[in-house]
């Protein structure tokens, strides 16, 4: 580790700095290859017209945006076990994107991996990491609201003896788990559908759950959310309009795995989801749609995601990707003075 202990918040900004440097500087020899390669976004048929120019732009950008942070944490965090933890959750949901990523690539079609696949994949990730934060790194299978009001979600829970110590299965906290981590990773997967939209909006939240952290008392944990913002500002410079790559779900499920652990692993579980707003309407926006054309025929929105109802009454790209900004920004400060009322 080379940041100094005596001053965590130098640690904290110096690896926000670091990884904006790395993901800058990394980032053009990964497109020059992706472009060599033939590596490039397929872009839904049956999207707005406009985005059929960003057919072939180079994807998969999350590889740099996750060696990055990977090597800024490498070199100036302690490896804690919430830590590890956090980054073995996070890098697990990438490989997964990866996969994704690759079989969109190679058989040139915009979905990847069947939702069977992805939802087994998550759901290995996420009962894992739950089991882990119990068992290894101790936390309290209990859910805390804004006024004190905690539910307890290990009433119902498995006690395994083993070595000498209890494994412990608190079910519904796995459960919930679940949710939380496979619902911002697919919300953040959502989110990114236009250039810059999910980078700038994981960018904010991150920078405020790095203060969350970082008065929870976890100065790695504070880093690792830092790393991710400075990655997010380097991988923006080339991804904002118009992108010379995108993250792909590489990027994209990988960043909300590593949003839902930083929540867990700092008893921020509903705090977080309202820091996250911005992505939470744009996963509920496409569930209110589905639900609505099943059951009815007719569409709430011109199209879902919610962005892509923007556009098509009418906003340019740019103007989307700004004001989904202001208001991801106010939702995670919103979510953050919250914070402050946890019991």
């Amino acid at each position: 580790m080379l940041g100094t202990p005596a001053y965590p918040t130098y640690t904290v900004f110096l690896t926000f700095g670091c990884a904006v440097v790395c993901a800058i500087l990394l980032m053009p020899p990964f497109i020059r290859f992706l472009k060599r390669d033939g590596i490039g976004q397929q872009v839904r048929a049956d999207g707005p017209q406009t985005h059929l120019v960003k057919q072939g732009t180079p994807t998969m950008g999350g590889v740099v945006i996750l060696l990055s942070i990977l090597v800024t944490v490498a070199l100036f965090a302690h490896w804690t076990p919430a830590l590890v933890l956090a980054v073995l959750a996070t890098y697990a949901t990438a490989f997964l994107g990866l996969a994704d990523d690759i079989e969109s690539v190679s058989h040139g079609r915009s979905l990847g991996l069947t939702p069977t696949q992805k939802m087994i994949g998550l759901t290995t990730i996420s009962v894992a990491f739950c089991l882990a934060a119990v068992n290894w790194v101790g936390i309290e299978p209990t859910v805390r609201f804004p006024g004190g009001f905690t539910i307890d979600l290990g009433v119902l829970t498995t006690t395994i003896p083993v070595n000498g110590s209890d494994f412990q299965i608190p079910w519904l906290y796995v459960v919930f788990v679940f949710l939380l981590l496979a619902g911002l990773s697919n919300a953040v997967n959502l989110t990114d559908g236009l250039d810059g939209l999910a980078s700038g909006c994981v960018l904010t939240v991150m920078v405020f759950m790095a203060m969350v952290c970082y008065r929870y008392n976890e100065l790695s944990l504070a880093v690792y959310a830092a790393a991710i913002a400075g990655a997010c500002v380097g991988f923006l410079w080339f991804n904002c309009y118009p992108a010379q790559v995108f993250m792909g779900d590489t990027g994209s499920l990988a960043l909300g795995a590593g949003f839902a652990t930083l929540a867990v692993l700092t008893k921020t579980e509903v705090t977080s989801l309202i820091m996250g707003g911005l992505f939470i309407v744009e996963a509920l926006s496409v569930m209110i749609q589905v639900v609505s054309f099943k059951k009815t025929g007719k569409r709430v929105f011109l199209m879902a995601p919610l962005h892509h109802h923007y556009e098509k009454k009418g906003w340019s790209e740019t103007k989307v990707v700004i004001r989904f900004w202001i208001v991801s920004a106010a939702f995670a400060a919103l979510g953050f003075a919250l914070y402050f009322q946890l019991g």
